[in-house]
């Protein structure tokens, strides 16, 4: 399946793929999700056929509006119209009690329910034209590497999808922040572009972040945004070590740098990422694929700062490496 260009015509069949139970990909701002009807478990099932998901991973429910929380969640609080009046549309998901009629497969068999609206044109424009929830994770087989262009989709899952509607690059490029407001204490199930900080700020109140181990949302499991090549997080100070060491015993080996100190390293295949964190993370996915595709025997990444702005990166490399 090639990616199809956007246009009204095609949002409208897109959307009418949608009505007949079919799989659409569509870009958000934060990767391109594998859409179908959310009220529609039949529907539903194909992106776990597609994927190769397991059906206990919930899945994150897009919305075109605030007014439609409504349709899904009940037991509302007032915090999730303080953060949607802050971050919606954005990379925030909000995790609520669900409505008995949710279907379970959405869920992963749990009675909470992920909601977002996302901050993307072409997704907002999908999700009017439906009027309803379409249910999308990444348009990705499950623990690979998310989506940021449609290309990727088009590699990757193939004839699985009945239209792939191409909205160019994603402008965030990892996965939204999730953040859990089904329980007494808000907590953060996954980092992403939104903050510990910024969350607090808006609900003037402390945030847990998650230790849990059961799978209560999307990317919660220890291996996950994965490439094919073995990768390795390495230390600035290290990694020029460990690079001669592999190159003496005749490993080809690629880079993923965001360091001056390490840009010029004489390695064929390194890129250099920015130092910026979010400009990294608009760059990381499509980086971690343009070296997957070159049957390395392994893939250094340096190892970012541990600090706040950097989380969201931090937890997908330490999912995505040994």
């Amino acid at each position: 399946m090639n990616p199809t260009p956007v246009t009204p015509q095609t949002i409208n069949q897109a959307a009418e793929l949608l009505r007949q139970g079919r799989l659409v990909a569509f870009p958000t701002e934060t990767v391109y999700g594998l859409g179908a009807d959310a009220s529609n478990p039949e529907a539903v099932g194909k992106i776990f056929a597609a994927k190769g998901r397991p059906d206990d991973h919930p899945l994150i429910v897009h919305l075109a509006n605030v007014d439609q929380v409504n349709d899904w969640a009940e037991n509302i609080s007032d915090a999730v119209w303080q953060l949607a009046n802050a971050f919606w549309p954005g990379p925030l998901t909000i995790i609520l009690n669900k409505k008995p009629k949710v279907p379970l497969i959405v869920t992963g068999g749990q009675n909470t329910i992920a909601l977002r609206i996302p901050a993307n044109p072409v997704a907002l424009q999908l999700l009017q034209a439906f009027g309803n929830g379409i249910a999308a994770p990444s348009a990705n087989r499950f623990g690979h590497i998310s989506p940021t262009q449609a290309i990727h989709v088009s590699e990757e899952l193939g004839e699985n999808v009945a239209c792939i509607l191409d909205g160019g690059p994603c402008t965030v490029g990892v996965e939204s922040t999730i953040l859990d407001l089904s329980d007494e204490f808000p907590n953060i199930l996954r980092p992403g572009r939104i903050t510990r900080s910024q969350l607090k700020a808006v609900l003037k109140t402390d945030i847990k972040l998650s230790t849990q181990t059961k799978i209560r949302a999307p990317g919660m499991m220890a291996v996950h945004y994965a490439p094919h090549t073995m990768s390795l997080l390495c230390q600035t100070e290290t990694m020029i070590a460990m690079i001669d060491d592999l190159c003496a015993k005749g490993k080809n080996i690629g880079l993923l740098v965001f360091s001056q100190k390490l840009a010029s390293l004489p390695c064929q295949h390194l890129l250099h990422l920015p130092e910026q964190s979010e400009n990294y993370e608009t760059a990381l996915y499509s980086s971690l694929r343009e070296l997957d595709k070159l049957n390395l025997d392994m893939i250094l990444i340096e190892q970012p700062p541990d600090t706040e702005t950097w989380a969201a990166v931090n937890d997908r490399l330490s999912k995505a490496t040994v």
